[in-house]
């Protein structure tokens, strides 16, 4: 029953009716717990975007010369970029444990196109623009290069079946971190292009990766909190905060070279020793 309030003429409806409204919601239109994390990485990915134009890029064209504030920015939209990683993955695990709403695959892709596709992409977009031996254009290209990997990737990861605890391609989260990487180890111009690219067929390749579970989790989890720390410690000028910076950098990128190695390498022995089993069957 509506009741209307005599002094603004109002509807409004009793407590319990509202309930009753909530409970009749169609189950497409609830949010669950693993919802609201993956917008929280939507969310970090976006504010990645904001920190990178507002601090970096405007102040370039602008012709300021705040080199800390810049330098600021840059980590703040990294460990942005962090977070939405972490929210990626706690939200798969929560939606494990509890239950996800029938929406929440396509909120995840969207999300992760956001922070791991827009994000990176953009941020090799500004890149290019404001470092003193890039080439825009190229930069642009490389860029879209990166958008459409992550666009493809996840397109792929909705369509194609794989094996339980792998992902066919290098998942987007950590293709966005190495391109990220790439950019703040400051190498020349092409050793740097040559790396992203590189970076973006990986992500559409076949090769497999294992997925963050269980211990994979936890040492994806203190990665991530120990290259804030290293981000932190370059914004604000530690002593030797550069350094550390460039040594986590280089390890993430040697890490996105070494996974497919192994990955291949136990491709390859997999299928000698099939050969191996198929020729001793056939023998007499």
């Amino acid at each position: 029953m509506t009741v209307i309030d005599p002094d603004t003429q109002a509807g409004w409806v009793p407590e319990s009716e509202c309930e009753d409204d909530v409970e009749d919601m169609p189950l497409s239109l609830r949010l669950s717990i693993a919802d609201t994390l993956t917008l929280g990485n939507a969310t970090c990915g976006f504010m990645a975007v904001y920190f990178t134009t507002t601090g970096i890029l405007i102040p370039h064209l602008t012709g300021s010369d705040e080199s800390g504030m810049a330098r600021h920015s840059a980590a703040t939209a990294v460990i942005l970029m962090l977070l939405a990683a972490v929210f990626d993955l706690f939200d798969g695990l929560v939606a494990r444990k509890l239950r996800s709403s029938p929406m929440g695959a396509e909120l995840d892709n969207l999300s992760d196109l956001i922070s791991f596709g827009l994000a990176p992409a953009y941020f090799v977009l500004v890149y290019g623009m404001v470092a003193d031996d890039a080439y825009q254009r190229v930069s642009a290209l490389a860029a879209i290069v990166v958008l459409l990997a992550v666009v493809l990737r996840l397109a792929r990861f909705s369509c194609v079946t794989m094996k339980d605890g792998m992902f066919q391609g290098m998942p987007s989260p950590f293709g966005a971190l190495t391109v990220v990487s790439i950019v703040l180890l400051e190498l020349p111009f092409v050793p740097t292009l040559i790396a992203i690219i590189g970076v973006a067929w990986l992500m559409v390749s076949r090769v497999e990766y294992p997925k963050p579970r269980g211990v994979l989790a936890v040492a994806m989890l203190s990665w991530i909190v120990s290259a804030m720390g290293l981000l932190a410690a370059w914004a604000f000028d530690a002593p030797s905060g550069r350094l550390l910076l460039q040594t986590g950098c280089a390890l993430q990128v040697v890490l996105g070279a070494v996974i497919p190695l192994f990955a291949t390498a136990r491709r390859v022995n997999s299928f000698r020793g099939n050969r191996r089993e198929a020729r001793a069957a056939q023998l007499p």
